[in-house]
């Protein structure tokens, strides 16, 4: 039973949600503000967060960094604000979806299963290896999301791990920007390449002993990104 966290600050709102997701057979935790909300991140560990774009005491935006920055969790933001400068900053910050109130029940329950299907496929690109798999200083455990390099723990967002995942799952071919952008942001996604380029280089700093000179996530010019490291 998948576990899903909704951070809202308007009671009828969550108690919406809660019945909603309830119904699906979805475990839910709600909090009504950010610091509820990730005291409930560490206990509860959802699968998935709904979160609300204004909440009292901090920004929606601020609380999505901070969530994807911390986890692997994915987040949907659920707003008000239907401008699409506000859709493409949640998605920059690491949202997997944008969700505009008033919202249709059908369509919150439809966009959930797409992120959760999407966070779920991951075993199905290339190899099903499910088992922690260690590369050169690296260590990847694909059941718990957790990154060890030289045996010290990385933080890596849950987009951040999702490439180097299905970079690693595949290592002798060469993803495409537009490849990656649908399979890990979904092809409706309303940003553009620069979105794959901006991670790739996050990702690369905390992995890479130089990043200027990658081993382990390399650029092939003119085509797109490659696992390398001992895959060689």
């Amino acid at each position: 039973m998948k576990k899903i966290l909704v951070i809202d600050d308007e009671p009828a709102i969550r108690d919406l949600i809660e019945l909603v997701l309830r119904r699906e057979n979805y475990q839910v935790k709600t909090a009504e503000n950010g610091a509820a909300g990730l005291m409930e991140i560490n206990s509860f560990q959802p699968d998935l967060v709904l979160l609300d774009l204004m909440l009292p005491d901090s920004s929606g935006y601020d609380l999505c960094r901070e969530i994807v920055k911390q986890s692997a969790i994915p987040v949907i933001m659920v707003s008000a604000r239907n401008e699409t400068i506000d859709k493409v900053l949640g998605l920059e910050l690491g949202a997997e979806d944008y969700l505009t109130k008033p919202f249709d029940n059908r369509e919150l329950l439809a966009r959930i299963k797409v992120v959760l299907r999407r966070y779920e496929q991951s075993d199905t690109i290339g190899s099903n290896e499910t088992a922690p798999i260690k590369n050169g200083a690296l260590e990847i455990d694909f059941e718990t999301k957790q990154v060890r390099k030289d045996g010290t723990a990385v933080s890596l967002t849950a987009k951040e791990f999702k490439i180097l995942e299905v970079l690693l799952k595949r290592p002798k071919k060469v993803f495409t920007r537009d490849e990656l952008l649908e399979l890990i942001w979904g092809y409706d996604y309303l940003g553009d390449s620069r979105s794959v380029d901006m991670t790739i280089m996050r990702l690369r700093k905390k992995l890479e002993d130089d990043s200027e000179n990658p081993r382990y996530v390399r650029t092939v010019y003119g085509f797109g990104y490659q696992f390398g490291g001992d895959a060689d």
